[in-house]
This record gives C-alpha cells, structure tokens and sequence, in this order.
C-alpha cells in the first residue's frame, strides 16, 4: 500500500534519546522518520551521550542536537520554550525508567523534563529497560500515572536484552516506531479530511487501468495503459474524503492508501463490478480504464498451436462501462476520459454528449512526454451543458498535481449545481 510521503514535509518530531543501550536504534529511526518526510530534531540526555554522540544525530536529522536546558543560541536562552513551540510530536525512545519517573512526579531538572511540562504537543515513550526494572510496582505506577495524563506508552518488546536476561523491556525495532508516528499523521489527516475535504462523504469509484480479452489461455488483447492516472485519481479522491473503491485492471502498482481496491480483468468483469458497486452506493463515478473496445468472439479453451501464415480472429464489440454506467436510473456524478491520439478535444466533446457524462478529461496519447507510461500528464476538462462552466486547461505536471486539480474541478461542478438547482 503506497502513501503519500508529501503530507509530512510540514510535520515536525522531536525524537527525545534517553540513557540506554536501545539508544543505538534511534540513530536508525531518525533515518526512518526522515525516509517518511518528517522534520526531526534531536534531544539528548546526559545518560543517551554516554552510548552515542550528538554527532551522530545531527548528521542524520540534519539539525543541531539539543542536550542543554539554557542554551545562550536560543532566543532569550530559552531553547525548551521554542522546542517546545516546534513540535507535532514528541517521542521518547527508548524511554528510561529514570526519565519515566520523572515525567510521572512533574519534576523539571533537564531539557527533556522541562520540555515535557511546556509542550503542548502529543507525548509518546517507548520504555526500554532491564526486564525486573520494567516490572517494578514502582515504574508501573509511574506509567499509569503517564497514561492517566494522556501519553501514548508504546509497549516493549520480549526477549534477549544487554544484560543477559530475557524478557520485556526491549524498545520495538526503528521501522515499527516510525511507521506507528506515519499512521497516527495519516489518520489525523483523514479525519480532517472526512469532515472538511472538497469530497467529503462522497462515495467514488474510480476504474483505472487496461483490461485484457483473452483469446486462448495464454494470449490476450490489450493495450499501452499503466493505471498511474487513475491510481493518482483515487489517491487525490481519498486525500480529499471521499470512499474510494478502485477497480483495477491487471497492472503492477502499489494500493494508494486508504483506498479499497479490486482486482479485474476483461471489459465485462469491469461492467459487472461497477454495476455491483452502484448498487452498493456511488456518488461519483470515474471512468479511468482504458477498456479494449473488443474482444474475441470465441475464446478457445486450449492453446492456439501455429499453422500457416494467417490466423483470423473475429471480434465482437464490449459494453461500453461508461455510457451504460450514465443510462442507469440512479446514476452518480459521471466523469470520462478521452485518450486520443488526433482532434483530441473535438473528439472528447463529442463523446460527452453521447455519453451523457457530467465532465470529461481529455488528453493526447501520442505524445510521448505525457503518454501511458508517462509520469506526467495535461489535460482539457469539459463539462456538461446544465453546469455552465467553461473548458479548464490542465497543464503539462505530474499526474499526482493533475489529479488533484481533477478533484478541484469535480467539486466545483457538483458545487455548481447545487447553487443553479
């Protein structure tokens, strides 16, 4: 499943190291956080000093290491104060006992403590300990006291530690701490998105890729299209709020995150699961697919063997998924693509009319720097009559940009009529 890494560029983690042997895997996870897109800064207590160098980490975060309460640099000497400012979230880890003990009792005798008690922002520790030290009355009445005022403790880890024992106490690995901080960012960003997004609670189902007519059991007709257009389109659709189910045909992509996706193959697998999915609920439709207009008549059940020069196929043609889509009584918001390769938006305008469609994207396939298997893309955007909006222009950009201004103008036009109904 791919996620947009983009939305965490304005995101900033102080990662707090404390004094440990663990300490060694936050210089790993600082590389895991910066891999995901954060901001990250570094704090340090004297006991985390003592296993690793503040080098380290600001080699890694790319940002000065801060280990010192009154620091003369900062403004008005109050570092913690800015620190405290700065921070999205703040994740201790590893987390000593000594440092849980005293978040626990208010006290404020070092950087990191008196950044606990002047942020505001979400506190997270991931305890790393010897195995009794974790299970001391003393430290579980310490993280009780921590969760009671609202700190994520994420649980150690079972097994071999430092000094020989085995048990709980070990800090989860770097990967694991850094995909936990990137969902947390990712959920809070949806549930934004739900109650504010252009798409809000709008249910959309998008078709994207090729699909293949299979003519024996090892051969099939199909074309050029990668499905990167429609993926990008269900990526911008679900970052706007909207539900999205994706039905895919066979190409080799990564899910966008959050995005329901099913799998398909031929035209009329296509037209049967976009007609379950209307019946289910669809508010807005988006017809992506490249879908082969036709497809073998009769599909032989073993292997075509070689003989002679010719081989003559005969085709009958598909349904077309859009246009039946668009005749059905309680049909959604109706958005085609035109993919051609000459009179581009003559084309595109006729086959909104004859189609019915609310809006259609139009492009120019032949051109090789926007093409199939391009990253980019440009596009003219036509609507229907009743919206009485004028043709948008998309310039040439990434498909990622082109789908989001996809989605703007989606909204606009059911925005648009709402105002003229």
């Amino acid at each position: 499943m791919s996620f947009d890494l983009s939305v965490f560029s304005n995101k900033n983690i102080i990662l707090a190291v404390t004094g440990g042997i663990a300490a060694y895997k936050s210089a790993i996870l600082v590389r895991r956080l910066k891999d995901y897109g954060f901001n990250v800064r570094v704090v340090m207590t004297k006991g985390a000093q003592a296993f690793i160098t503040p080098l380290t980490f600001q080699a890694l975060s790319g940002n000065s290491v801060h280990t010192e309460l009154l620091d003369p640099e900062a403004e008005a000497g109050m570092g913690h104060i800015e620190l405290a400012r700065w921070a999205d979230l703040i994740l201790v880890a590893p987390a000593s006992c000594d440092t849980i003990a005293k978040f626990a009792a208010g006290l404020a005798d070092d950087l990191l403590s008196t950044l606990y008690l002047a942020t505001k922002a979400p506190v997270w520790v991931a305890p790393a300990m010897n195995q009794q030290m974790w299970a001391a009355k003393a430290t579980q009445r310490n993280l009780n006291t921590l969760v009671e005022d609202g700190v994520h403790v994420i649980m150690p880890e079972a097994g071999s530690q430092a000094c020989g024992d085995v048990g709980l106490g070990r800090m989860p690995e770097p990967e694991d701490l850094a995909d936990q901080v990137k969902n947390y960012f990712h959920q809070a960003q949806r549930a934004i998105a739900e109650k504010f997004g252009l798409l809000a609670g709008k249910r959309v189902v998008i078709t994207a890729g090729p699909t293949r007519e299979a003519i024996d059991p090892v051969r099939y007709i199909s074309n050029h299209s990668t499905g990167k257009m429609g993926f990008a389109i269900a990526a911008a659709c679900y970052s706007a709020g909207a539900k999205v189910t994706l039905l895919a045909g066979p190409v080799s992509l990564d899910t966008p995150n959050g995005v329901r996706r099913i799998n398909v193959s031929s035209a009329i697998k296509m037209l049967d699961e976009s007609m379950h999915q209307l019946e289910e609920g669809c508010d807005i439709f988006i017809a992506t697919a490249a879908v082969a207009d036709y497809r073998v008549a009769e599909v032989s059940e073993h292997k075509i063997k070689k003989a002679g020069d010719e081989l003559n196929v005969s085709l009958v043609k598909n349904p077309d998924i859009v246009a039946t889509i668009a005749q059905q009584e309680k049909r959604p918001f109706m958005v085609g693509f035109a993919a051609e390769t000459r009179n581009v938006e003559e084309y595109a305008a006729g086959k909104l009319v004859a189609k019915k469609l609310d809006m259609i994207a139009c492009n120019d396939v032949s051109r090789a720097d926007i093409g199939f298997a391009s990253d980019q893309n440009a596009m003219t955007v036509f609507f229907a009559e009743q919206y009485q909006m004028q043709k948008r222009d998309l310039e040439k950009a990434s498909k990622q940009e082109i789908a989001q201004q996809l989605v703007e103008a989606i909204h606009d036009a059911l925005h648009h009529e709402i105002e003229t109904v």
